[in-house]
């Protein structure tokens, strides 16, 4: 059975990078993907695809101190459901990719 998520895009948002009371790092982000294709009357459509993620360890302090909003990346993790109740009372929920490994693809000459 696989469970192993490979996502290639761009982070929507920089890196929110925080520490746990143990002293390990999260980082937390959001990447989009998109997917183009021509519908059946052959016009061209975008389908973009925003999912959250999480790093943890040292690669969520790398994440941190490399990436930015835009930069391109290929994560490969796991779906994890996240369940809460929302100030108002409401339940949530989403999926977040919880990141295994990272990939930066940003090339030398396009870091500011």
């Amino acid at each position: 059975m696989f469970n192993k998520v490979i996502v290639l895009g761009f982070l929507s948002r920089d890196i929110e990078l925080r520490y746990l009371p143990s002293g390990s790092a999260i980082a937390k982000s959001a990447i989009a993907t998109s997917y183009k294709y021509k519908d059946s009357s052959g016009q061209q459509k975008d389908e973009v695809c925003f999912l959250d993620f999480n790093i943890f360890g040292r690669s969520a302090e790398i994440a941190n101190q490399y990436l930015r909003k835009g930069s391109k990346v290929l994560l490969e993790g796991r779906l994890a459901l996240e369940s809460w109740t929302a100030a108002d009372g409401t339940n949530k929920s989403k999926h977040t990719l919880k990141v295994d490994e990272m990939k930066m693809l940003d090339s030398k000459n396009n870091e500011q």
